[in-house]
């Protein structure tokens, strides 16, 4: 048998390692313990055999009798340091020693060259996982996904994905649902065991009730010891049930890829969390030599749905009766605006948007009224009033939009569900909202009985925009109002930028001020989740780095000051990844919407009050630009600058927590 070469790494200096010492070094990729006794080298396999200790981490002691022992800091495991035998010389039980050669430059260690590398179960499911063409990956490396993270070192290495690692598992997941929202496709995050899977939970969360796509990979703890309660272990299955569509855990026996294969596609066709859990000791099995990764080839459909003949026929008797149609369009709309566009155009009827559909129709359009609802303007809320037809078109009826069971109600989806969820209406309809419309406006050929509402909205918006020239004005004396705020950003925000919104008294403000050209926001919808606007934006930066439409757009982010708290650690981790991420930041050190809703409900405000850094400072600190701004004059110098640098930076204003 042929002998197989040595390789060897220098793996310390000469002097290094002082007389009866051990440290951890590292040989390619192999970690070892090397120990010095005497002026002797020795390098053995670190992993104590007992439960993994690190030997490297021990220390040499010397017993009664003069001899030295290498002792695991674990539980106290002994090895000769000569011969990596425990003490009674039981061979078989012994470390693995490897030959050390001290050179003139350093300590070198010799490893045998490795043949081909083993392939593993999870090499073949991150394969598949990237066939699905999930490409970003968000998380944290730790000890229970060591094995499932080095697959996916392998498949970036091969420029198949890019990781990211984040400081906290809530950003990866948020980063996940915002690069969802953005695209329409799935990122995966991934999470150790425990703490670190259910510190993803309220990102998954905020994905799940906005119908976005996600992919959720968590370790676990050894199969063989799952059940009775070892360290980090709890239930992940029975932790993500609410949360996920499709939860497994992935055993020895899987069908590795076929698992992967499902977990992607109930992914991108449930729109929903999909989660595979993966035990430690799962992740390093060898692949059989016959598996092959899975791709979604012959597993998808598309997702267009035809309206049946019948429901087309009640919607065009009722729209044949209307004078004042108006449509509702919501964020299941935003693939088909130019179609919804051209059948407004044909109606001569204003367009509203939920708060969530921000942005899909532009404000200075012929036909846009603007976001209805507590976040919106009184340009939409003025043409429900005086409408006889709403056409709602990917519409959820939140609350907070306010969509009025008073007028009969047209309502297009492509999930059945949706239809008439609140309440009953006249025409619910199946089908994709594209073709939907489309067919709608073939028919109506003849419009003449429509009025045309377009001078009313030219009107509307007059009176609301001389309203809010009047606002810049307002000075308390006690910081920056936010008229004046989103005046400045809609003078230097890119017309094709992305934006995530927070929560808070900052999103009231910009939902009412900021008037959209061809930007695209993202936001916590349903959930309403603080903290939600910097990793929502990591997640946007990430698609304009793997999808081609979105290459070379500018990614902002708003926030006030107490979402920014909540993950204001990730500004390192836009640093570290270069991110060409603005941050917009409304610092009046409270959480200003909670006092307002104090003070509605007769409370006194408590607990609101915030202590804050300055965040420009902070964000020089982890070495992003930051700005600092207390006179509205400087505003639009400020936010250019800010937006044209190619990297993170962050602008902090102090606010007016009254004037929003």
């Amino acid at each position: 048998m042929e002998e197989k070469k040595i390789e060897w790494f220098r793996v310390a200096d000469l002097n290094e390692l002082a007389d009866k010492r051990v440290k951890t070094v590292v040989a390619g990729v192999q970690t070892l313990a090397l120990t010095n006794v005497n002026d002797k080298y020795t390098a053995m396999d670190n992993h104590c055999p007992h439960q993994g200790g690190p030997l490297g981490e021990g220390s040499i002691e010397t017993d009664d009798k003069g001899e030295c022992w290498l002792r695991c800091p674990w539980h106290g495991w002994d090895f000769d340091p000569q011969t990596g035998r425990p003490p009674g010389g039981h061979e078989d039980s012994g470390q693995t020693l490897y030959p050390v050669d001290v050179r003139e430059d350093g300590i070198y260690v010799g490893l045998e060259e490795e043949d081909n590398e083993q392939t593993t179960v999870t090499d073949v499911m991150a394969e598949t996982m990237t066939n699905w063409g999930i490409t970003s990956v968000f998380g944290m490396v730790g000890h229970s996904n060591l094995g499932l993270a080095d697959a996916l070192r392998l498949q970036e290495e091969k420029g198949r994905l890019n990781f990211y690692g984040i400081r906290h598992e809530g950003a990866a997941s948020f980063a996940c649902s915002g690069y969802a929202k953005l695209t329409g496709k799935p990122a995966a995050c991934l999470s150790i065991a425990g703490p670190g899977a259910t510190n993803l939970m309220t990102g998954l969360w905020d994905a799940k009730v906005d119908r976005a796509p996600l992919l959720a990979l968590t370790g676990q703890v050894d199969a063989q010891v799952l059940g009775p309660g070892a360290f980090q272990e709890i239930d992940l299955a029975s932790a993500f049930a609410p949360v996920a569509k499709f939860s497994q855990t992935v055993l020895h026996t899987s069908k590795h890829a076929e698992l992967m294969t499902l977990a992607c596609k109930n992914a991108i066709v449930e729109r929903d969390v999909a989660h595979l859990i993966f035990p430690d000791d799962v992740q390093t099995l060898p692949a059989d030599d016959s598996a092959q990764a899975g791709a979604p080839t012959g597993r998808i459909s598309d997702s267009l749905i035809t309206p049946s003949a019948e429901s087309l026929k009640q919607c065009l008797a009722l729209i044949k009766k209307s004078k004042r149609t108006i449509i509702i369009v919501g964020y299941g709309a935003r693939d088909s605006m130019p179609a919804i566009i051209s059948l407004a155009e044909t109606l001569k009827c204003p367009v509203l948007t939920t708060f969530k559909a921000k942005g899909q129709i532009s404000d200075h359009h012929a036909n846009a009224a603007g976001v209805l609802g507590r976040s919106g303007t009184p340009v939409a809320s003025w043409f429900m009033n005086e409408c006889d037809l709403i056409i709602a078109l990917g519409a959820s009826f939140s609350n907070h939009t306010g969509i009025t069971p008073k007028r009969p109600i047209i309502q297009v989806d492509f999930e059945r569900m949706a239809l008439g969820k609140f309440h009953p209406i006249e025409v619910p309809v199946w089908g994709e909202i594209g073709i939907t419309t489309e067919l709608l406006q073939k028919n109506l050929a003849d419009t003449e009985h429509t009025e045309d509402q377009t001078i009313e909205i030219k009107q509307r918006w007059d009176i609301w925009r001389t309203e809010k020239q009047r606002r810049l004005l307002d000075d308390k004396g006690n910081g920056i109002n936010s008229s004046l705020v989103f005046k400045a950003l809609n003078s230097t925000v890119p017309n094709d930028a992305v934006i995530a919104a927070d929560v808070g008294n900052n999103t009231y403000s910009f939902g009412r001020y900021f008037e959209c050209e061809n930007q695209r926001i993202l936001m916590s919808g349903y959930l309403g989740s603080i903290g939600f606007s910097l990793p929502a934006a990591m997640g946007a930066w990430a698609a304009t780095q793997d999808q081609a439409e979105y290459k070379g757009r500018k990614v902002i982010s708003i926030s006030g000051d107490g979402g920014f708290g909540q993950y204001m650690g990730e500004l390192t981790t836009a640093v570290k990844y270069d991110m060409d991420i603005t941050h917009i930041l409304l610092n009046n050190s409270q959480l200003g919407k909670i006092s307002k809703e104090q003070m509605a409900g007769e409370w006194p405000v408590w607990k609101t009050d915030l202590h804050n850094p300055d965040f420009s400072e902070y964000a020089k600190l982890c070495g992003a630009k930051g700005y600092r701004v207390t006179d509205p004059d400087q505003l639009e110098a400020v936010f250019a600058e800010a937006i044209a640098h190619p990297g993170p930076a962050l602008v902090e204003i102090i606010t007016d927590a009254e004037l929003i």
